[in-house]
């Protein structure tokens, strides 16, 4: 198994870096061949999105849709199903990713009660239906 950083998928997604784009594209195809195993964490995403945002000044569109194409590749994470529904949810709203993440989360674990400061992240909570 391979843990992939959050620099490779850039380089793979930005084609910046010609050899290094080479390098994280023949990694993606052997996973896709089945030759090798690639993990990822949920901090990778994150920082994903931020770079993305961020350093890069993508629209939050465009990186939405880059972190879907992200979750499409042969990459293993842990929580896949909870950040595709946190992707859906930050599509749809003005709520920060890490927001919605913390939403899904809380619901796919059932919580019942949701407590913070943030009036539109509570009432958010509620309006969620529950996850199975």
């Amino acid at each position: 198994m391979t843990f992939i950083d959050t620099n490779i998928f850039l380089r793979f997604l930005l084609k910046d870096i010609e050899s290094q784009y080479k390098e994280a594209k023949k990694l993606f195809l052997k996973a896709a061949d089945g030759d090798v195993k690639l993990l990822s964490s949920t901090i990778v995403f994150f920082e994903l999105r931020w770079v993305l945002g961020s350093y890069y000044r993508l629209s939050k569109d465009k990186v939405i849709s880059i972190l879907y194409e992200i979750l499409l590749l042969k990459v293993e994470f842990n929580e896949r199903e909870v950040l595709a529904k946190s992707l859906d949810l930050y599509k749809s709203n003005e709520l920060d990713l890490e927001d919605c993440y913390n939403l899904i989360f809380a619901k796919v674990k059932k919580v019942k009660t949701f407590k913070t400061f943030d009036i539109k992240l509570a009432k958010q909570f509620n309006q969620i239906k529950t996850l199975e």
